[in-house]
Order: C-alpha cells, then sequence, then structure tokens
C-alpha cells in the first residue's frame, strides 16, 4: 500500500506550491475532480492535507481528505481510500454532521463491499444513514439508502437491495437532480443485473427475461442523465451498464460500441477498476460470437495484470492493487469467463481450474455476508444494552415477538437465521426451512370475524411448538403464514415433522371455535444449500405453490 501522507506521482509538485494560498490550492483540487484528472488531484489533495495539517487548518484538512479518497476511489486503490478516508472521518467526526461525511462515508461503504469487508461496508452505510437523518436531508437520506442498497447488492442480496433503493427513488419522486437521478437508476440497473443472474442460474429461471427487460429499461433512462450531468465517470459507468444488459441480452452489434466507448473513457481518465470489467466484457463478448481463441488470449493478459500488477505502458501515480484488492466480484467474474473460454477450447486443466476457483469465491463471499450481516445486528444490540439494559430487554421482547402468537417475528429472523445457516455451511450440517401457509384464513376472517381468524393463528402457534423441538425456530412469517427452520435436519425427517403438524391440524376441533370451522395447511420445504435466506424461503415458497395447485393440505418438496 502507498504511503497516506506523500503526495505522489510528480516529486516536484509539493514544492512549486509552496506560498500558494491552501483556499487556492483546494479550487485547484476541486477543478481537478471535476475534470476527473486523478493523478494532478491526488498530488495536490495530499500536498494540501500536509500542510492544513501542519498548520492547524482543520476544515480545509477534513476537505482534503475527502479528496484524497475520492481520487484513490477512482484511481482503483479501494484500501488505500479506506485508509485516508478514516482518517478524513476522524477529523469530520468531531466537526459534526454535514453533506461531506455522509458523501465520504458512502464512497468508504461501496469501497469496503467490493473489497468484500461487508461489515466495514454496512456500518459506513448506516452510520451515512443516521447522519442524513439527522441533517434532515431527504435527498441525502435518498442517496444514503442507494448507499446501503449497493452493500446489499455487493453481498449478492439484490432483493434487499431493490427495496431500500425503491424506497430512496420515492423520497425523490419528481424532485430528483440528474445526480440522484443517475445514482438511482444506475445502482437499480445494477441489482436488476445481479437478480438475472441468480434467477436464470436456478432460483427462477421464468423471471429472469423479465428482469434483464427491466435492467435494460434502467440503463436506457440512466445514459441522457448521466450525459447532462456530464461526470466522466458517470457517463463511462452507465455507458457500461448499457452495454453489458445489451450483451446479456444477445444483441452484441448494439452492445459493443457502448463497451468499447465505455473501455477508451476509462483507458483515458484512469478508472481502473471500471477498466478491468470493462475489458472482462469485451473479451465475453468475444467469446459470444465464438471467438474463443481471442477471449482467452484477453482474459489471461487481464488475469495477469490484476493477479501479478503488470501494466503496459507508463508508470500510474499509485501503485496497481495487489490481488486481495481486486473487487471480490470483478475476480469471480474473470474465473467465470476464463472457465468458459477454457470450456469452449477444450482446455480441461483450465477449465476446471477457473471453475473451482470461482466456486470458492462465491462461497467465500456467502460465508462473509452472512457473517457480517449478524455481527453488525448483534455489534449495535451489544452497545445498546450496554447504554440502557432494561429498556433493551423491554423493548426485545416487543421488537423480536410477534404480539398475537408470541412466536419470532422477521427481526427475530434476521437475528437467528443467518448464524444457522453460517455454521450449517462451515460444518456441512443440514438445515430444513418449511414455510406453513393457512389455507383459506382471509375466508375465515370474512365468515367467522377477525376475532376467530387470531384465535386460529394462536392455536396454529400452540400446534406448532407442540410438535417441533426447542431448537427449532418458529416465526410468524406474515398475516397467514409461518416459518419453521430445522437446525441438524435433512429433507425427508423435515417432511416427517411436517406430516405430523399438517396432521394435527387437520383433526384439531375447530368446530370448538365457531361452527363448521376447518383449517388446513398448504407446506413447502427447502433445504440448504444454498445458504442464504432469500434463496431458501424463495424455494419454500415455490413449493407452498405447488402445494396448492395440487388441491391444498399437502406437503410440498422444493
Amino acid at each position: 500500500m502507498f504511503p497516506t501522507g506523500d503526495p505522489s506521482s510528480d516529486p516536484t509538485l509539493p514544492a512549486a506550491l509552496d506560498g500558494v494560498p491552501l483556499g487556492e490550492l483546494l479550487e485547484r483540487a476541486r477543478l481537478a475532480q471535476q475534470q476527473a484528472r486523478l493523478d494532478d488531484g491526488v498530488a495536490l489533495a495530499d500536498a494540501i492535507w500536509d500542510r492544513a495539517d501542519a498548520e492547524g487548518f482543520i476544515n480545509e484538512q477534513a476537505e482534503a481528505g475527502k479528496l484524497r479518497s475520492f481520487f484513490r476511489l477512482r484511481m482503483g486503490d479501494l484500501p488505500g481510500m479506506l485508509e485516508v478516508g478514516e482518517r478524513a472521518l476522524r477529523l469530520m467526526r468531531p466537526l459534526g454532521a454535514s453533506p461531506a461525511m455522509c458523501e465520504l462515508l458512502r464512497w468508504m461503504s461501496l469501497a469496503a463491499c467490493e473489497l468484500g469487508s461487508y461489515e466495514q461496508g454496512l456500518a459506513c452505510a448506516h452510520e451515512a444513514l443516521k447522519l442524513a437523518g439527522e441533517l434532515g436531508d431527504v435527498r441525502l437520506h435518498a442517496v444514503a439508502l442507494n448507499g446501503l442498497g449497493a452493500c446489499f447488492e455487493r453481498m449478492g442480496d439484490p432483493w434487499q437491495a431493490e427495496r431500500l433503493m425503491s424506497e430512496a427513488a420515492g423520497l425523490l419522486r419528481t424532485n430528483a437532480t440528474p445526480f440522484e437521478r443517475v445514482v438511482t437508476l444506475t445502482n437499480l440497473c445494477t441489482v436488476a443485473i445481479g437478480a438475472y443472474h441468480l434467477q436464470r442460474d436456478g432460483a427462477a429461471p421464468e423471471q429472469a427475461p423479465r428482469t434483464l427487460e427491466r435492467a435494460l429499461e434502467l440503463a436506457r433512462e440512466a445514459r441522457p442523465h448521466s450525459l447532462q450531468l456530464g461526470d466522466r465517470y458517470g457517463i463511462a459507468l452507465t455507458a457500461s451498464n448499457f452495454g453489458e444488459v445489451l450483451l446479456l441480452m444477445g444483441r452484441l452489434d448494439e452492445a459493443e460500441p457502448l463497451l468499447i466507448e465505455a473501455r477508451d473513457e476509462c483507458e483515458r481518465a484512469g478508472f481502473r477498476l471500471l477498466d478491468w470489467r470493462l475489458r472482462c466484457m469485451l473479451a465475453e463478448l468475444q467469446l459470444a460470437r465464438g471467438q474463443a481463441t481471442a477471449a482467452w488470449q484477453q482474459l489471461e493478459a487481464l488475469r495477469t495484470e490484476t493477479e501479478q500488477g503488470a501494466t503496459a505502458g507508463a508508470q500510474p501515480a499509485l501503485p496497481i492493487p495487489a490481488p486481495h484488492a481486486v473487487p471480490l466480484f470483478l475476480r469471480v467474474r474473470l474465473h467465470q469467463a476464463s472457465y468458459r473460454a477454457a470450456k469452449a477450447l477444450a482446455l480441461l486443466g483450465p477449465s476446471l481450474f477457473h471453475l473451482e476457483q470461482a466456486r470458492t469465491l462465491e462461497r467465500r463471499r456467502a460465508v462473509s455476508q452472512l457473517m457480517a450481516q449478524s455481527q453488525y445486528f448483534v455489534s449495535r444490540m451489544e452497545a445498546e444494552f450496554a447504554a440502557d439494559p432494561a429498556s433493551v430487554a423491554a423493548r426485545d421482547a416487543a421488537e423480536f415477538k410477534d404480539p398475537l402468537t408470541g412466536l419470532g417475528n422477521r427481526r427475530c429472523l434476521e437475528a437467528r437465521l443467518p448464524p444457522l445457516l453460517r455454521a450449517a455451511e462451515q460444518e456441512a450440517r443440514p438445515l430444513t426451512v418449511a414455510l406453513i401457509d393457512a389455507d383459506g384464513l382471509r375466508n375465515i376472517n370474512e365468515r367467522h370475524g377477525h376475532e376467530i381468524g387470531d384465535r386460529v393463528l394462536q392455536e396454529l402457534a400452540d400446534l406448532l411448538r407442540e410438535n417441533t423441538r426447542g431448537s427449532d425456530l418458529l416465526l410468524r412469517w406474515s398475516g397467514e403464514e409461518f416459518l419453521v427452520v430445522f437446525p441438524d435436519t435433512i429433507a425427508d425427517r423435515g417432511f416427517e415433522v411436517c406430516e405430523r403438524i399438517r396432521a394435527s391440524v387437520s383433526v384439531h376441533p375447530w368446530n370448538e371455535l365457531a361452527p363448521g370451522l376447518d383449517v388446513t395447511l398448504s407446506m413447502g420445504l427447502a433445504s440448504a444449500p444454498p445458504y442464504a435466506t432469500d434463496l431458501l424461503i424463495a424455494r419454500a415458497n415455490a413449493a407452498v405453490e405447488r402445494a396448492k395447485h395440487l388441491g391444498r393440505n399437502r406437503v410440498a418438496l422444493a
């Protein structure tokens, strides 16, 4: 990693700045930021930081710290960006909440998540959201929500990401500036692309084409806003997303000029990480055209560059990131593309190597995601408990339990399921999830009244407790649905338990609650892997729908 206090590529530049007022230097650095002159900008920002530190100008040093972070982020030095960003935050926090600190935290959350440091990314994103709330700025709040959503997207949870980003879009409605529109539309497009890959590869293949169409609409809508804004990185990024969607659709002749335009802009400006991503996409385009040899050669050169730090041409102002500093998603993508190219060329050894590497990295990301979500949640709870144990304990009783049934609620699921999944994956233990739908509960409410409907839910909860173990996780999932998590349970054993529950509900004396009342259950089971909450529940939900389609009052396996 490069030193954080020394300026830059041109050792004569700081000396030439002696005597220039700090205000003028900051103006020059801001102009370099607007024009994406990264080498000049990082040298100026480092020089301002050192002089402001020596002369005791805190506000100027804080702004210089933010600029240092920005230039390193655009140049692709993510570990360096996080280091100088932390130093800037130590200056900014005592000065109070500010839009500049919100923006810096958002950048840091993205950099951390790109590197797979999800716990740090979530912490920065939540702090930015908290500051935006303190400032009472709706626009800042919307952008901070987008930042939090981007963390979840990088963690492999596009559905949570889309929820947060859609909420952000709703805050702005028709009052968004071009900047906010570019942020929102570009992030939503990236989320849709991620969801498409998950759906196409098994979660819901029938939904994948519609998701890709939505991504195309978002990419097309973002493009003119980025051109209006005039930010070079934004223009390259929106062109990149637009080209990627067209590539996935097989519209290769339309995709190529957009990808080349974005790559050329990245090469000129020095946007290293986006340049690598684009070069990988162009190799994928060659693969789609059947040019496997050319694609393989490009991918091998790119992989060498990312893994060994080899570059052609002039030396950059900052060093090439080490392999561990290359974004996790990019490393997975490179291995996946290399696997397909090697397979097309019948290179069995390399194809197996790249397939294994891609899967190893994907598993690592999944485990890191679960650990980060669980640890961050636990850390927040511990901090609040230390501040006021009595009030936290009282609040937990309300927040983690469904008030009607006494079962856990969704917050309880968020707290307890990630550690269960992580343990199951790490120790190769089975885990099964059952989604349970009370058939016709709406009709029961309409015919017998909501009071009887509530009594039905309470008695169903009691029957679940009677037929499960203390170690099983019982939750009320929605109005008429329950969720049961069976740790250390294979699918066949889970099926037996669910059949017992279904049978006990079928013979329960429901007519004692109301004449003519009858209650049955449709149940769907899914077993890990995958070790991901959303994917498991989606599979269980699909099994419930199949049970209903087959006539209700039955158990179906995913």
